[in-house]
C-alpha cells in the first residue's frame, strides 16, 4: 500500500476546489476504508421561480395529477425533467432511432 500524501488546509473553497480539480485524490484517500454514508433529510436544494404558462396548460397538468394523485406541481416537475433527459440524450447521440 502506498503512503498517502496529508490533505493541505485551504483558505477558501475556491482554493479547495482548484486544489482538487489538479490533484489525484487517491494520493490522499485510502478508499478502501471509506464507509457508505446516508443521509435520509438530505434533499435536494430547489429554487423558486415565476412562469407564465396558458391556463389551459395548466388545468391540464393538474388534470394530470389530479389522475396520478399528486400535486400539480409535483407533475409539473416530473414532466419538466423527463423532458429535459430526453432533450439531452438525443443532443449527445444516446436517443434511439425510432
Amino acid at each position: 500500500m502506498k503512503k498517502l500524501k496529508e490533505i493541505p488546509k485551504f483558505r477558501s473553497l475556491a482554493q479547495e476546489e482548484k486544489f482538487w480539480a489538479t490533484h489525484d485524490s487517491t494520493d490522499y484517500i485510502d478508499y478502501s476504508k471509506v464507509e457508505l454514508g446516508f443521509f435520509p433529510e438530505l434533499k435536494p436544494s430547489s429554487k423558486t421561480i415565476s412562469i407564465r404558462l396558458p391556463e389551459s396548460l395548466v388545468e391540464a397538468i393538474k388534470l394530470l395529477a389530479n389522475k396520478q394523485d399528486i400535486p400539480y406541481q409535483s407533475m409539473l416537475k416530473i414532466l419538466l425533467a423527463e423532458k429535459v433527459r430526453e432533450a439531452l440524450n438525443l443532443q449527445s447521440g444516446k436517443g434511439t432511432a425510432a
